[in-house]
C-alpha cells in the first residue's frame, strides 16, 4: 500500500501538467464558499506544521504521511470512518502537493466522488492574510 501510494505520488507529479485532475481544485475564494456550506476541511499535514502556521478554523486534523513521506498506518481507517464515498470533503496541506496525491487516490482508487483540493494549500491562504487558528 505504501509503495503504491509513493508510486501514485510520482506518477501524479509527472502527469500533473498533462491532464485535468479527477477531483476539483479550489482557490481561496472557492474554499471560503465551501466552508460556509459546512463541507468538512481536512488538514492532512503533521502536528509540527499545524503548530508552526496554525490551521484554517474548524479544520479536521488528520496526518496523511510522516516527515519521511511514509503513509500513517491509521490514516485511511480514520478517514473512511468519518467521510463517506459520496460525501463532499476538502483537503488542505502546505502547498497542495500531498493533497493532490491523496485526492487522486481517493477518487481513482477508492471511488470517492466529491473531493476538493485547496490548490496552493495553507501557504497561499496565509499569503493572502486569511485567518488561522493557532494550536
Amino acid at each position: 500500500m505504501i509503495i503504491r501510494l509513493i508510486g501514485l505520488f510520482w506518477l501524479a507529479m509527472i502527469l500533473s501538467g498533462c491532464a485535468e485532475p479527477p477531483y476539483n481544485n479550489l482557490d481561496n475564494e472557492q474554499l471560503t464558499i465551501k466552508l460556509k456550506q459546512n463541507i468538512p476541511l481536512y488538514d492532512i499535514r503533521r502536528s509540527d506544521e499545524w503548530s508552526q502556521t496554525g490551521v484554517v478554523e474548524n479544520s479536521q486534523l488528520l496526518t496523511f504521511v510522516d516527515g519521511s513521506g511514509r503513509l500513517k498506518p491509521d490514516f485511511f481507517k480514520h478517514f473512511t470512518a468519518t467521510v463517506g464515498k459520496h460525501d463532499p470533503v476538502i483537503l488542505i496541506c502546505r502547498t497542495g502537493n500531498r493533497t493532490d496525491t491523496l485526492a487522486r487516490h481517493l477518487v481513482e482508487q477508492m471511488g470517492y466522488t466529491q473531493v476538493y483540493n485547496v490548490r496552493h494549500g495553507i501557504s497561499r491562504w496565509i499569503g493572502e492574510n486569511r485567518p488561522v487558528t493557532r494550536l
